[in-house]
């Protein structure tokens, strides 16, 4: 579990299982595609598909709130809730990386690379 500073607000984001589902049940793809799908941005960060981050880190937040019992909002419901985000803060995309690649992918010692300017 990791807590980021997304826009103006604290998310808290766990990748596990049941992030897979969500973020397939809500985007109607593979998480761990999108994740693979990523390496393209190691040469290029100007490839980098930002909507794709959010979908996963609002995938990975409804899973780190799950035991809660709360509802979780849609993603639209849940971007309308951001004033502002900021994508030239590496710290958020990093994180965010980070956070789903220790989680599907720690037996392999897998770790996103920081974006280079």
């Amino acid at each position: 579990m990791r807590e980021i500073k997304l826009g103006d607000k604290e998310v808290k984001i766990r990748a596990t299982p049941l992030a897979l589902l969500f973020y397939k049940q809500e985007f109607k793809s593979d998480l761990i595609g999108a994740i693979v799908g990523f390496e393209k941005v190691k040469e290029d960060i100007s490839k980098i598909d930002l909507l794709s981050v959010l979908q996963m880190t609002w995938a990975m937040a409804k899973a780190e709130q799950f035991n809660d019992k709360k509802s979780f909002p849609s993603f639209e419901t849940w971007l309308s809730g951001f004033e502002n985000v900021d994508f030239t803060d590496q710290d958020f995309l990093v994180a965010v990386m980070e956070e789903a690649t220790d989680g599907f992918f720690h037996g392999a010692g897998a770790k996103f690379p920081k974006p280079t300017k």
